[in-house]
């Protein structure tokens, strides 16, 4: 997978940034705007995505909670009837969960989230891209944030919404795996996209800490140590702006290698066919 594009200006780019209200994902569409791109952000409070989208320089918004997979579905719609064209999608959102719990359709929160949503938010977006290609003669990107957290994940095939023997960090690894198999699959599926996935770096972005307690003092204690949410932002930028190679993983900046599981095309293809099959209960 050696595909490669460079983008020397993102003027009038339209691009869509998930969990864009906070943290790297506020850097990350301040960083493109600022750049002279179309932003469009996804949040689920009004009051709030409204006012990111001012300090942003944002070109609009969607409103939508991205766990709950209708609603991702809705606000793919949305974006299609409203805004009609798409030339970059940045997969931002994630969390990660002290306790197990469930989405309102019944689905496991960080596996929804993390995993289900950007794969199916991508999916229902594929015509714009791909018309995105044809009408600029220049492939269009799929940015996938995951993590350095994937080198202790596994996708349990079998209970990938850990009924049985939850815990924070194994689910939120294997849904930061899933990002990145995911990425290289859609790369695989789809030469009409630039298809990656990044580490953005341990970053002071209050993420983590949403389970409260000492796993949250946890997280305060990290944030001394960690980047700031615009140093992190900065992998992100690059994967949109740089040139890079179709399938690959990013950090710091740079081609990085993954963990060897994270390199597995037969387990990406696996990968896709579960997700397909967990969209259609």
């Amino acid at each position: 997978m050696n595909t490669q594009q460079t983008a020397d200006s993102l003027a009038g780019r339209h691009i869509l940034v998930t969990g864009a209200t906070g943290g790297i994902g506020f850097e990350t569409a301040r960083g493109l705007a600022r750049r002279g791109a179309q932003v469009v952000i996804v949040g689920r409070d009004p009051q709030r995505t409204a006012r990111v989208a001012a300090e942003v320089g944002a070109a609009g918004t969607v409103l939508a909670d991205l766990s709950e997979l209708a609603q991702v579905e809705r606000a793919a719609a949305e974006y299609r009837e409203r805004f009609g064209e798409l030339d970059v999608l940045v997969n931002n959102a994630g969390a990660l969960h002290r306790q197990r719990e469930e989405s309102r359709e019944g689905i496991e929160l960080t596996w929804a989230l993390n995993h289900l949503a950007p794969f199916l938010l991508t999916r229902e977006l594929l015509p714009l891209l791909r018309q995105s290609a044809e009408r600029r003669g220049e492939l269009a990107r799929v940015v996938t944030v995951a993590s350095a957290a994937h080198v202790i994940g596994r996708i349990r095939f079998a209970d990938p919404e850990f009924r049985r023997g939850y815990a924070a960090w194994p689910a939120y690894a294997q849904s930061k795996l899933a990002n990145i198999l995911f990425a290289r699959e859609l790369a695989r599926r789809e030469p009409e996209l630039l298809s990656v996935s990044l580490h953005p770096g341990m970053v002071a972005s209050g993420f983590g800490k949403n389970g409260g307690g000492r796993f949250a003092q946890a997280y305060g204690l990290l944030d001394r140590f960690s980047l700031t949410p615009e140093q992190g932002a900065q992998t992100s930028l690059y994967a949109v702006t740089a040139p890079v190679d179709t399938g690959g993983y990013y950090a710091d900046s740079r081609r990085a290698t993954p963990a060897p599981q994270a390199l597995d095309d037969g387990a990406a293809a696996r990968l896709w066919a579960l997700s397909e099959r967990s969209l259609e209960r």
